[in-house]
Protein backbone atom coordinates (compact mmCIF):
# COMPACT_ATOMS: atom_id res chain seq x y z
CA UNK A 1 0.00 0.00 0.00
CA UNK A 2 1.54 3.36 -0.77
CA UNK A 3 2.74 5.71 1.98
CA UNK A 4 0.09 8.38 1.50
CA UNK A 5 -2.70 5.90 1.69
CA UNK A 6 -0.91 4.73 5.19
CA UNK A 7 -1.07 8.06 6.13
CA UNK A 8 -4.89 8.39 5.12
CA UNK A 9 -5.93 5.08 7.18
CA UNK A 10 -4.15 6.39 9.97
CA UNK A 11 -5.37 9.75 10.44
CA UNK A 12 -9.20 8.99 9.45
CA UNK A 13 -9.31 6.17 12.10
CA UNK A 14 -7.71 8.59 15.14
CA UNK A 15 -9.99 6.70 18.22
CA UNK A 16 -9.92 8.56 21.29
CA UNK A 17 -12.58 7.19 23.35
CA UNK A 18 -11.78 4.38 25.33
CA UNK A 19 -14.16 1.44 24.60
CA UNK A 20 -17.56 1.54 22.98
CA UNK A 21 -20.18 0.29 24.98
CA UNK A 22 -20.86 3.68 26.94
CA UNK A 23 -21.40 5.49 23.30
CA UNK A 24 -24.50 7.31 21.84
CA UNK A 25 -23.69 6.76 18.44
CA UNK A 26 -22.32 3.36 16.57
CA UNK A 27 -20.64 4.45 13.05
CA UNK A 28 -22.04 1.21 11.17
CA UNK A 29 -22.28 2.89 7.34
CA UNK A 30 -19.65 -0.08 5.99
CA UNK A 31 -21.73 -3.08 7.79
CA UNK A 32 -24.71 -1.83 6.97
CA UNK A 33 -24.22 -1.32 2.78
CA UNK A 34 -23.29 2.21 2.67
CA UNK A 35 -19.88 2.12 0.77
CA UNK A 36 -19.21 5.23 -0.37
CA UNK A 37 -16.10 7.36 -0.47
CA UNK A 38 -15.99 11.06 -1.91
CA UNK A 39 -13.51 12.17 -4.59
CA UNK A 40 -12.79 15.73 -4.66
CA UNK A 41 -10.53 15.45 -7.54
CA UNK A 42 -7.91 17.71 -5.84
CA UNK A 43 -4.01 17.59 -7.23
CA UNK A 44 -2.27 20.00 -4.89
CA UNK A 45 -4.13 22.97 -6.69
CA UNK A 46 -5.58 23.99 -3.73
CA UNK A 47 -8.44 25.55 -5.27
CA UNK A 48 -11.38 26.30 -2.98
CA UNK A 49 -14.16 24.71 -4.18
CA UNK A 50 -12.37 21.26 -3.52
CA UNK A 51 -12.72 21.16 0.26
CA UNK A 52 -16.35 22.62 0.68
CA UNK A 53 -18.63 19.47 -0.44
CA UNK A 54 -20.27 17.16 -0.09
CA UNK A 55 -23.85 16.97 0.38
CA UNK A 56 -26.19 14.46 1.89
CA UNK A 57 -29.92 13.86 2.05
CA UNK A 58 -32.38 11.62 4.07
CA UNK A 59 -35.64 10.65 1.94
CA UNK A 60 -38.23 8.47 1.76
CA UNK A 61 -37.94 8.52 -2.06
CA UNK A 62 -40.22 5.48 -2.65
CA UNK A 63 -42.50 5.65 -0.06
CA UNK A 64 -42.33 2.63 1.54
CA UNK A 65 -41.82 3.99 5.04
CA UNK A 66 -38.16 4.42 5.79
CA UNK A 67 -35.43 7.04 4.73
CA UNK A 68 -32.90 6.39 2.02
CA UNK A 69 -29.47 8.32 1.85
CA UNK A 70 -28.33 10.26 -1.28
CA UNK A 71 -24.91 10.87 -1.35
CA UNK A 72 -23.29 13.85 -3.78
CA UNK A 73 -19.86 12.88 -5.54
CA UNK A 74 -17.22 15.18 -6.70
CA UNK A 75 -14.92 14.82 -10.42
CA UNK A 76 -11.84 16.24 -11.76
CA UNK A 77 -11.32 19.79 -11.98
CA UNK A 78 -11.95 21.12 -16.12
CA UNK A 79 -8.30 21.82 -17.78
CA UNK A 80 -6.39 19.90 -14.84
CA UNK A 81 -6.76 16.54 -16.25
CA UNK A 82 -3.13 15.76 -16.75
CA UNK A 83 -2.61 16.14 -13.23
CA UNK A 84 -2.35 13.26 -10.71
CA UNK A 85 -5.71 12.98 -8.25
CA UNK A 86 -4.51 12.89 -4.78
CA UNK A 87 -6.91 10.82 -4.10
CA UNK A 88 -8.37 8.29 -6.17
CA UNK A 89 -11.64 7.32 -7.02
CA UNK A 90 -13.41 4.53 -5.12
CA UNK A 91 -12.41 1.21 -7.01
CA UNK A 92 -15.65 -0.56 -8.66
CA UNK A 93 -17.77 2.34 -7.21
CA UNK A 94 -19.82 4.24 -10.01
CA UNK A 95 -19.30 7.61 -10.93
CA UNK A 96 -21.77 10.40 -9.94
CA UNK A 97 -23.92 10.58 -7.24
CA UNK A 98 -25.54 7.73 -5.73
CA UNK A 99 -28.66 6.20 -3.71
CA UNK A 100 -28.82 3.58 -1.16
CA UNK A 101 -32.02 2.01 -0.47
CA UNK A 102 -33.42 1.23 2.89
CA UNK A 103 -34.23 -2.41 2.80
CA UNK A 104 -36.08 -1.99 6.72
CA UNK A 105 -38.70 -4.22 6.68
CA UNK A 106 -42.45 -2.56 7.37
CA UNK A 107 -43.89 -6.00 8.94
CA UNK A 108 -42.25 -8.36 11.13
CA UNK A 109 -38.41 -8.63 11.88
CA UNK A 110 -36.74 -5.54 10.96
CA UNK A 111 -33.25 -5.55 9.90
CA UNK A 112 -31.62 -2.22 9.18
CA UNK A 113 -29.56 -2.47 5.57
CA UNK A 114 -28.75 -0.04 2.73
CA UNK A 115 -28.97 -1.11 -1.19
CA UNK A 116 -27.16 0.99 -3.65
CA UNK A 117 -29.75 1.60 -6.15
CA UNK A 118 -28.09 4.26 -8.34
CA UNK A 119 -28.11 2.17 -11.33
CA UNK A 120 -31.43 0.47 -11.02
CA UNK A 121 -32.77 3.92 -10.46
CA UNK A 122 -30.82 5.45 -13.64
CA UNK A 123 -29.51 8.25 -12.04
CA UNK A 124 -27.39 10.41 -13.49
CA UNK A 125 -25.82 13.47 -11.53
CA UNK A 126 -22.21 13.68 -13.11
CA UNK A 127 -21.63 17.20 -11.54
CA UNK A 128 -19.23 18.58 -8.88
CA UNK A 129 -21.70 17.94 -6.07
CA UNK A 130 -21.79 20.44 -3.21
CA UNK A 131 -25.19 20.31 -1.21
CA UNK A 132 -28.66 18.71 -1.46
CA UNK A 133 -31.89 19.82 -1.04
CA UNK A 134 -35.24 18.17 -1.07
CA UNK A 135 -38.59 19.12 -1.69
CA UNK A 136 -41.80 17.63 -3.43
CA UNK A 137 -42.56 20.88 -6.05
CA UNK A 138 -44.75 19.41 -8.20
CA UNK A 139 -47.17 17.90 -5.27
CA UNK A 140 -47.24 14.23 -6.86
CA UNK A 141 -46.43 12.53 -3.48
CA UNK A 142 -43.17 11.70 -4.38
CA UNK A 143 -40.25 13.78 -2.77
CA UNK A 144 -37.96 15.33 -5.38
CA UNK A 145 -34.38 16.76 -4.87
CA UNK A 146 -32.34 20.08 -5.97
CA UNK A 147 -28.61 19.05 -6.41
CA UNK A 148 -26.27 22.10 -5.91
CA UNK A 149 -23.09 22.21 -7.66
CA UNK A 150 -20.02 24.17 -8.92
CA UNK A 151 -21.17 24.95 -11.92
CA UNK A 152 -24.88 23.49 -13.45
CA UNK A 153 -27.30 22.32 -10.60
CA UNK A 154 -29.99 19.43 -11.09
CA UNK A 155 -33.18 19.52 -10.15
CA UNK A 156 -34.41 15.42 -9.90
CA UNK A 157 -37.88 14.78 -10.43
CA UNK A 158 -39.01 11.70 -8.56
CA UNK A 159 -41.05 9.66 -11.18
CA UNK A 160 -43.09 7.69 -8.96
CA UNK A 161 -40.65 6.12 -6.59
CA UNK A 162 -38.71 4.40 -9.64
CA UNK A 163 -36.40 6.47 -10.96
CA UNK A 164 -35.35 10.32 -11.29
CA UNK A 165 -35.83 12.57 -14.32
CA UNK A 166 -33.18 15.59 -14.97
CA UNK A 167 -35.68 18.26 -15.59
CA UNK A 168 -33.57 21.43 -14.96
CA UNK A 169 -33.91 23.00 -17.76
CA UNK A 170 -37.73 22.47 -18.63
CA UNK A 171 -38.34 23.98 -15.53
CA UNK A 172 -35.95 26.83 -15.56
CA UNK A 173 -34.00 25.78 -12.61
CA UNK A 174 -30.36 25.72 -13.05
CA UNK A 175 -27.87 28.06 -11.86
CA UNK A 176 -24.39 27.87 -13.65
CA UNK A 177 -22.17 29.24 -10.70
CA UNK A 178 -20.78 27.91 -7.21
CA UNK A 179 -24.16 26.90 -5.21
CA UNK A 180 -24.29 25.53 -1.94
CA UNK A 181 -27.37 26.23 0.02
CA UNK A 182 -30.90 26.02 -1.64
CA UNK A 183 -34.16 25.54 -0.09
CA UNK A 184 -37.71 24.55 -0.85
CA UNK A 185 -40.13 26.52 1.20
CA UNK A 186 -44.04 27.96 0.25
CA UNK A 187 -43.13 31.71 0.54
CA UNK A 188 -46.28 33.10 -1.04
CA UNK A 189 -48.61 30.63 0.54
CA UNK A 190 -50.24 28.70 -2.85
CA UNK A 191 -49.50 25.18 -1.78
CA UNK A 192 -45.98 25.08 -4.18
CA UNK A 193 -42.93 24.72 -3.05
CA UNK A 194 -40.45 27.84 -4.19
CA UNK A 195 -37.12 27.46 -4.13
CA UNK A 196 -34.09 29.34 -2.72
CA UNK A 197 -30.15 29.03 -4.13
CA UNK A 198 -27.67 30.52 -2.40
CA UNK A 199 -24.20 31.21 -4.19
CA UNK A 200 -20.67 31.27 -2.64
CA UNK A 201 -18.40 32.93 -4.09
CA UNK A 202 -16.81 33.37 -8.24
CA UNK A 203 -14.63 30.74 -9.11
CA UNK A 204 -12.81 29.84 -12.14
CA UNK A 205 -9.64 27.08 -12.06
CA UNK A 206 -7.44 29.86 -13.53
CA UNK A 207 -8.78 32.93 -11.32
CA UNK A 208 -7.55 31.47 -8.04
CA UNK A 209 -4.86 33.44 -5.60
CA UNK A 210 -2.19 32.28 -3.80
CA UNK A 211 -2.62 31.42 -0.20
CA UNK A 212 -0.02 30.97 2.61
CA UNK A 213 0.40 29.37 6.24
CA UNK A 214 2.42 31.54 8.31
CA UNK A 215 5.08 28.69 8.22
CA UNK A 216 5.38 30.09 4.12
CA UNK A 217 3.35 26.55 3.06
CA UNK A 218 0.77 27.00 0.52
CA UNK A 219 -2.64 27.39 1.77
CA UNK A 220 -6.10 27.38 0.52
CA UNK A 221 -7.84 30.93 0.61
CA UNK A 222 -10.25 32.19 1.78
CA UNK A 223 -14.05 33.34 0.66
CA UNK A 224 -12.76 37.09 0.34
CA UNK A 225 -10.28 36.47 -2.01
CA UNK A 226 -13.18 36.46 -4.88
CA UNK A 227 -15.90 38.22 -5.81
CA UNK A 228 -19.13 37.24 -3.98
CA UNK A 229 -22.39 35.58 -6.55
CA UNK A 230 -25.49 36.89 -5.88
CA UNK A 231 -28.25 34.19 -4.71
CA UNK A 232 -32.01 33.65 -6.44
CA UNK A 233 -35.23 33.22 -5.30
CA UNK A 234 -37.13 30.65 -7.86
CA UNK A 235 -41.50 30.89 -8.08
CA UNK A 236 -42.95 27.94 -8.77
CA UNK A 237 -46.05 27.91 -11.44
CA UNK A 238 -47.31 24.90 -10.34
CA UNK A 239 -47.13 23.94 -14.14
CA UNK A 240 -43.91 21.98 -14.09
CA UNK A 241 -41.56 25.37 -14.06
CA UNK A 242 -40.38 28.26 -12.17
CA UNK A 243 -39.74 31.97 -12.56
CA UNK A 244 -36.73 33.82 -11.41
CA UNK A 245 -38.37 36.78 -8.81
CA UNK A 246 -35.15 37.28 -7.24
CA UNK A 247 -35.23 41.02 -8.32
CA UNK A 248 -39.09 41.38 -7.69
CA UNK A 249 -39.09 39.58 -4.41
CA UNK A 250 -36.27 42.07 -3.04
CA UNK A 251 -33.54 39.44 -2.51
CA UNK A 252 -31.73 41.05 -5.64
CA UNK A 253 -29.25 43.08 -2.93
CA UNK A 254 -25.43 42.89 -2.85
CA UNK A 255 -24.01 39.73 -3.19
CA UNK A 256 -23.16 37.27 -0.09
CA UNK A 257 -20.80 34.33 0.11
CA UNK A 258 -23.93 31.94 1.12
CA UNK A 259 -23.33 28.29 2.36
CA UNK A 260 -26.48 27.40 4.83
CA UNK A 261 -29.69 28.52 4.70
CA UNK A 262 -33.15 27.96 6.89
CA UNK A 263 -36.77 28.64 6.06
CA UNK A 264 -38.99 29.41 9.34
CA UNK A 265 -41.98 32.22 10.48
CA UNK A 266 -39.22 33.78 12.92
CA UNK A 267 -41.22 36.41 14.07
CA UNK A 268 -44.53 35.07 14.45
CA UNK A 269 -46.37 36.54 11.65
CA UNK A 270 -47.83 33.48 10.38
CA UNK A 271 -45.84 34.15 6.63
CA UNK A 272 -42.44 32.00 6.28
CA UNK A 273 -39.33 33.69 6.23
CA UNK A 274 -36.05 32.75 5.14
CA UNK A 275 -32.37 32.80 7.26
CA UNK A 276 -28.81 32.70 4.99
CA UNK A 277 -25.63 31.96 6.39
CA UNK A 278 -22.61 33.71 5.48
CA UNK A 279 -18.99 33.32 4.90
CA UNK A 280 -17.18 36.11 6.32
CA UNK A 281 -19.73 38.63 5.93
CA UNK A 282 -23.12 39.63 7.88
CA UNK A 283 -25.72 36.84 7.77
CA UNK A 284 -29.38 37.62 6.11
CA UNK A 285 -32.87 37.41 7.90
CA UNK A 286 -35.42 37.98 4.55
CA UNK A 287 -38.78 39.11 6.21
CA UNK A 288 -41.12 38.17 4.48
CA UNK A 289 -44.24 40.84 4.05
CA UNK A 290 -47.18 38.70 2.48
CA UNK A 291 -47.46 40.36 -1.36
CA UNK A 292 -43.87 38.51 -2.74
CA UNK A 293 -41.52 40.85 -1.26
CA UNK A 294 -39.01 40.26 1.52
CA UNK A 295 -37.38 42.91 3.96
CA UNK A 296 -33.74 41.79 4.68
CA UNK A 297 -33.71 42.74 8.84
CA UNK A 298 -30.88 40.86 9.75
CA UNK A 299 -29.08 43.79 11.83
CA UNK A 300 -31.98 45.01 13.10
CA UNK A 301 -33.41 41.94 14.50
CA UNK A 302 -29.52 40.52 16.35
CA UNK A 303 -28.69 37.97 14.00
CA UNK A 304 -26.23 39.65 11.31
CA UNK A 305 -22.83 39.75 13.96
CA UNK A 306 -22.28 38.17 16.97
CA UNK A 307 -22.20 40.19 19.97
CA UNK A 308 -18.93 41.95 19.32
CA UNK A 309 -20.37 43.14 16.16
CA UNK A 310 -18.30 40.98 13.94
CA UNK A 311 -18.93 39.02 10.52
CA UNK A 312 -17.99 35.68 11.62
CA UNK A 313 -17.21 32.78 8.74
CA UNK A 314 -20.66 31.19 9.33
CA UNK A 315 -21.02 27.61 7.68
CA UNK A 316 -23.97 25.48 9.13
CA UNK A 317 -27.43 26.60 10.49
CA UNK A 318 -29.53 25.02 12.67
CA UNK A 319 -33.05 26.22 13.69
CA UNK A 320 -35.25 24.62 16.82
CA UNK A 321 -36.30 26.17 19.97
CA UNK A 322 -33.38 25.63 22.12
CA UNK A 323 -34.69 27.87 25.09
CA UNK A 324 -37.97 26.23 25.23
CA UNK A 325 -39.85 29.29 24.73
CA UNK A 326 -42.04 28.66 22.25
CA UNK A 327 -39.80 31.10 19.78
CA UNK A 328 -37.06 29.59 16.47
CA UNK A 329 -33.48 30.09 17.69
CA UNK A 330 -30.90 30.16 15.43
CA UNK A 331 -27.29 28.08 15.80
CA UNK A 332 -24.25 28.63 14.06
CA UNK A 333 -21.19 26.52 12.91
CA UNK A 334 -18.00 28.78 12.16
CA UNK A 335 -14.55 29.00 11.76
CA UNK A 336 -11.42 28.15 13.99
CA UNK A 337 -10.79 31.03 16.81
CA UNK A 338 -14.42 32.33 15.84
CA UNK A 339 -16.70 30.22 17.93
CA UNK A 340 -20.01 28.87 17.09
CA UNK A 341 -22.90 31.15 18.15
CA UNK A 342 -25.80 30.65 19.61
CA UNK A 343 -29.33 33.74 18.64
CA UNK A 344 -32.26 33.12 21.21
CA UNK A 345 -35.19 34.34 19.34
CA UNK A 346 -37.35 36.48 22.45
CA UNK A 347 -40.38 35.66 21.00
CA UNK A 348 -41.04 38.87 18.80
CA UNK A 349 -38.07 38.01 16.28
CA UNK A 350 -35.35 39.73 18.34
CA UNK A 351 -32.02 37.79 18.69
CA UNK A 352 -29.43 38.13 21.43
CA UNK A 353 -25.90 36.54 21.12
CA UNK A 354 -26.02 33.97 23.99
CA UNK A 355 -23.28 31.63 23.05
CA UNK A 356 -21.06 32.12 26.23
CA UNK A 357 -23.95 31.91 28.22
CA UNK A 358 -25.07 28.62 26.28
CA UNK A 359 -21.51 27.08 27.40
CA UNK A 360 -20.51 26.96 23.61
CA UNK A 361 -17.81 29.53 22.92
CA UNK A 362 -14.99 27.54 24.76
CA UNK A 363 -15.26 24.55 23.29
CA UNK A 364 -16.16 25.47 19.63
CA UNK A 365 -13.24 28.49 19.41
CA UNK A 366 -10.15 25.34 18.16
CA UNK A 367 -13.05 24.20 15.38
CA UNK A 368 -14.21 24.38 12.16
CA UNK A 369 -17.38 23.68 12.09
CA UNK A 370 -19.89 22.79 8.94
CA UNK A 371 -23.08 20.42 9.09
CA UNK A 372 -24.85 20.86 12.77
CA UNK A 373 -28.32 19.46 13.85
CA UNK A 374 -30.41 19.86 16.75
CA UNK A 375 -31.79 16.25 18.12
CA UNK A 376 -32.82 14.78 21.43
CA UNK A 377 -29.80 12.00 21.58
CA UNK A 378 -30.85 10.85 24.60
CA UNK A 379 -34.12 10.75 25.29
CA UNK A 380 -34.39 13.72 27.89
CA UNK A 381 -36.85 15.80 26.23
CA UNK A 382 -34.52 18.65 26.08
CA UNK A 383 -32.81 19.06 22.94
CA UNK A 384 -28.95 18.44 21.63
CA UNK A 385 -26.61 19.53 19.12
CA UNK A 386 -24.65 17.92 17.17
CA UNK A 387 -21.73 19.32 15.01
CA UNK A 388 -19.20 17.79 12.27
CA UNK A 389 -15.83 19.30 11.95
CA UNK A 390 -12.86 20.00 9.39
CA UNK A 391 -11.07 22.67 8.86
CA UNK A 392 -10.42 24.69 5.38
CA UNK A 393 -6.92 26.21 6.55
CA UNK A 394 -4.29 23.51 6.51
CA UNK A 395 -3.35 22.32 9.71
CA UNK A 396 1.03 22.66 10.08
CA UNK A 397 0.91 19.76 12.25
CA UNK A 398 -0.58 17.52 9.61
CA UNK A 399 1.41 18.91 7.16
CA UNK A 400 4.74 18.04 8.82
CA UNK A 401 3.24 14.83 9.35
CA UNK A 402 2.63 14.19 5.97
CA UNK A 403 -1.29 13.85 5.78
CA UNK A 404 -2.01 14.15 1.94
CA UNK A 405 -5.59 15.98 3.41
CA UNK A 406 -4.61 17.87 6.61
CA UNK A 407 -8.15 19.71 7.41
CA UNK A 408 -9.14 16.58 10.00
CA UNK A 409 -11.12 17.55 12.95
CA UNK A 410 -12.97 15.63 15.42
CA UNK A 411 -17.14 15.88 15.66
CA UNK A 412 -18.46 17.07 18.55
CA UNK A 413 -21.80 16.71 20.47
CA UNK A 414 -23.41 18.72 22.95
CA UNK A 415 -25.78 17.86 25.70
CA UNK A 416 -28.66 20.41 26.16
CA UNK A 417 -29.22 21.51 29.65
CA UNK A 418 -32.88 23.65 29.09
CA UNK A 419 -32.81 27.09 28.69
CA UNK A 420 -29.95 27.37 25.56
CA UNK A 421 -27.66 26.09 27.75
CA UNK A 422 -25.24 22.96 26.61
CA UNK A 423 -22.19 21.15 28.34
CA UNK A 424 -19.95 19.45 25.81
CA UNK A 425 -20.74 14.99 25.74
CA UNK A 426 -17.51 13.51 26.18
CA UNK A 427 -15.29 11.28 24.31
CA UNK A 428 -16.54 8.33 25.63
CA UNK A 429 -20.32 9.02 25.58
CA UNK A 430 -20.08 10.89 22.26
CA UNK A 431 -19.21 7.48 19.22
CA UNK A 432 -17.52 4.81 18.82
CA UNK A 433 -15.47 5.51 17.17
CA UNK A 434 -14.54 8.93 17.03
CA UNK A 435 -13.30 9.95 13.84
CA UNK A 436 -10.90 12.90 13.17
CA UNK A 437 -12.05 13.51 9.49
CA UNK A 438 -12.66 16.64 7.04
CA UNK A 439 -16.60 16.51 7.95
CA UNK A 440 -19.11 18.69 5.95
CA UNK A 441 -22.88 17.81 5.20
CA UNK A 442 -24.71 16.54 8.46
CA UNK A 443 -28.10 14.90 7.84
CA UNK A 444 -30.58 13.55 11.11
CA UNK A 445 -33.57 11.37 11.08
CA UNK A 446 -34.55 7.86 12.15
CA UNK A 447 -33.05 5.33 10.04
CA UNK A 448 -34.49 2.26 11.45
CA UNK A 449 -38.10 3.68 12.69
CA UNK A 450 -37.22 2.93 16.32
CA UNK A 451 -37.99 6.68 17.47
CA UNK A 452 -34.73 8.13 18.41
CA UNK A 453 -32.78 10.45 15.94
CA UNK A 454 -29.16 9.13 13.94
CA UNK A 455 -27.27 10.66 11.99
CA UNK A 456 -25.56 10.63 8.33
CA UNK A 457 -22.65 12.31 7.53
CA UNK A 458 -20.19 13.26 4.40
CA UNK A 459 -16.66 13.49 4.77
CA UNK A 460 -14.79 15.41 2.00
CA UNK A 461 -12.36 12.95 0.22
CA UNK A 462 -13.30 10.42 3.13
CA UNK A 463 -15.82 7.54 3.81
CA UNK A 464 -19.54 8.47 4.25
CA UNK A 465 -20.70 7.59 7.97
CA UNK A 466 -23.78 6.03 9.33
CA UNK A 467 -24.40 6.72 13.23
CA UNK A 468 -26.84 5.04 14.65
CA UNK A 469 -28.31 6.11 17.98
CA UNK A 470 -27.80 3.48 20.50
CA UNK A 471 -30.00 5.38 23.07
CA UNK A 472 -30.93 2.26 25.91
CA UNK A 473 -34.39 0.92 25.42
CA UNK A 474 -37.23 2.28 28.18
CA UNK A 475 -38.61 5.82 27.61
CA UNK A 476 -41.47 6.26 25.21
CA UNK A 477 -41.50 8.40 22.15
CA UNK A 478 -43.78 9.82 19.90
CA UNK A 479 -43.41 10.25 16.30
CA UNK A 480 -45.64 12.73 13.43
CA UNK A 481 -45.28 13.51 9.94
CA UNK A 482 -47.45 17.19 9.14
CA UNK A 483 -49.07 17.02 6.04
CA UNK A 484 -51.71 17.92 3.62
CA UNK A 485 -54.17 16.10 1.17
CA UNK A 486 -53.84 16.23 -2.70
CA UNK A 487 -55.83 14.39 -4.28
CA UNK A 488 -56.32 10.63 -4.71
CA UNK A 489 -54.07 8.20 -6.30
CA UNK A 490 -54.30 4.66 -7.49
CA UNK A 491 -54.47 2.82 -4.18
CA UNK A 492 -51.49 0.27 -5.73
CA UNK A 493 -49.03 3.29 -5.74
CA UNK A 494 -48.36 3.21 -2.38
CA UNK A 495 -47.93 7.03 -2.64
CA UNK A 496 -48.83 7.31 1.14
CA UNK A 497 -46.93 5.06 3.56
CA UNK A 498 -45.11 7.20 6.23
CA UNK A 499 -43.39 4.38 8.84
CA UNK A 500 -43.00 0.98 10.19
CA UNK A 501 -46.55 -0.08 11.71
CA UNK A 502 -48.38 3.42 11.30
CA UNK A 503 -50.13 2.95 8.17
CA UNK A 504 -53.70 4.91 8.93
CA UNK A 505 -57.01 4.03 7.24
CA UNK A 506 -56.41 7.44 4.84
CA UNK A 507 -52.97 5.68 3.82
CA UNK A 508 -54.65 2.21 2.60
CA UNK A 509 -57.15 4.16 0.89
CA UNK A 510 -54.42 5.28 -1.39
CA UNK A 511 -54.71 8.68 -0.85
CA UNK A 512 -51.25 11.02 -1.27
CA UNK A 513 -49.89 13.59 0.59
CA UNK A 514 -47.29 16.42 0.63
CA UNK A 515 -45.42 17.69 3.61
CA UNK A 516 -46.29 20.67 5.19
CA UNK A 517 -42.62 22.83 5.42
CA UNK A 518 -43.17 25.81 7.66
CA UNK A 519 -45.85 23.69 10.34
CA UNK A 520 -44.86 23.20 14.18
CA UNK A 521 -46.09 21.25 16.60
CA UNK A 522 -45.71 20.42 20.36
CA UNK A 523 -47.01 18.14 22.79
CA UNK A 524 -50.08 19.63 24.65
CA UNK A 525 -48.94 20.96 28.04
CA UNK A 526 -45.62 21.45 26.89
CA UNK A 527 -43.91 25.32 25.64
CA UNK A 528 -41.37 23.99 22.95
CA UNK A 529 -42.55 23.72 19.14
CA UNK A 530 -40.90 21.86 16.63
CA UNK A 531 -40.88 22.49 12.80
CA UNK A 532 -41.18 20.64 10.02
CA UNK A 533 -38.91 21.29 7.29
CA UNK A 534 -35.53 19.31 5.57
CA UNK A 535 -33.87 22.27 5.38
CA UNK A 536 -30.93 23.90 7.52
CA UNK A 537 -27.40 22.07 8.91
CA UNK A 538 -25.05 22.59 5.71
CA UNK A 539 -25.23 20.91 2.29
CA UNK A 540 -27.82 18.45 3.56
CA UNK A 541 -31.54 17.83 3.78
CA UNK A 542 -32.99 15.87 6.79
CA UNK A 543 -36.15 13.59 7.73
CA UNK A 544 -39.18 16.15 7.77
CA UNK A 545 -40.94 14.36 10.56
CA UNK A 546 -40.69 15.22 14.25
CA UNK A 547 -39.99 13.25 17.29
CA UNK A 548 -40.88 14.13 20.98
CA UNK A 549 -39.94 12.59 23.87
CA UNK A 550 -41.94 10.62 26.19
CA UNK A 551 -42.33 9.40 29.57
CA UNK A 552 -41.73 5.87 30.21
CA UNK A 553 -45.80 4.42 30.24
CA UNK A 554 -47.15 7.33 29.09
CA UNK A 555 -50.53 7.30 28.20
CA UNK A 556 -51.86 8.52 24.89
CA UNK A 557 -50.62 11.77 23.93
CA UNK A 558 -52.34 14.90 22.11
CA UNK A 559 -50.37 17.04 19.97
CA UNK A 560 -50.96 20.60 18.66
CA UNK A 561 -50.94 21.50 15.14
CA UNK A 562 -49.57 25.21 13.77
CA UNK A 563 -50.21 25.62 10.39
CA UNK A 564 -48.23 27.64 7.97
CA UNK A 565 -51.40 30.07 7.80
CA UNK A 566 -51.50 30.11 12.28
CA UNK A 567 -54.58 27.61 11.94
CA UNK A 568 -54.58 25.66 15.11
CA UNK A 569 -55.98 22.17 15.06
CA UNK A 570 -55.77 19.17 17.75
CA UNK A 571 -54.82 15.74 17.77
CA UNK A 572 -56.13 13.44 20.33
CA UNK A 573 -55.01 9.73 21.89
CA UNK A 574 -51.98 9.39 19.51
CA UNK A 575 -50.55 5.85 21.03
CA UNK A 576 -46.74 6.32 21.69
CA UNK A 577 -43.77 4.33 20.33
CA UNK A 578 -45.18 4.70 16.59
CA UNK A 579 -44.95 7.38 14.38
CA UNK A 580 -48.69 9.39 13.32
CA UNK A 581 -49.54 10.77 10.22
CA UNK A 582 -51.38 14.28 11.20
CA UNK A 583 -53.36 15.32 8.16
CA UNK A 584 -54.59 19.37 8.27
CA UNK A 585 -58.42 18.92 8.58
CA UNK A 586 -58.49 15.83 10.44
CA UNK A 587 -57.72 17.22 13.59
CA UNK A 588 -60.30 18.96 15.88
CA UNK A 589 -59.31 22.91 14.89
CA UNK A 590 -59.15 25.22 17.81
CA UNK A 591 -60.12 28.86 17.82
CA UNK A 592 -57.33 31.75 17.89
CA UNK A 593 -57.14 34.88 18.85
Amino acid sequence: MPMHELLLLFFSWLVVTAGGESAAFEEVGEELGVDFVHFNGMTGQLYTAEVVGPGVALIDYDNDGDLDIYLGQGRGFEGDESRAPVFARQAGAPAGDRIFRNELEVAGETELRFVDVTAELGLEAPGYNIGVAAGDYDRDGYVDLYVTNLGSNHLLRNVGGAGFEDVTESAGADDRRFSVPATFFDYDADGWLDLYVGNYHRFHRANRKRCFLTGGQPDYCGPLSQPAEGDRLLRNLGDGAFLDVTQRSGLAGPPHTALGAAAVDFNGDGLVDLYVANDQMANQLWLNQGDGAFVEDAVFAGAAFDREGRAQASMGVAVADFDGNGAPDIFLSHLVREHNTLYLNDGEGLFADRSREGGLVDPSWPMTGFGTAPLDYDGDGVLDLFVVNGAVRRIESQVEAGDPHPLRMENQLFRGLGGGRFETVPAAEREHPVLSEVSRGLAVGDLDNDGDPDLVMTNNGGRARVLLNRRPAGGAWLGVRLVADVEHCAADTGCARVAAGSRSREQSSGRRFLDVYGARARIAGRSGWQWAHTDGSYAAASDPRLLFSLTAGAAPATVEVVWPDSALEVFVRLTPNRYHLLRRGAGTAVETR
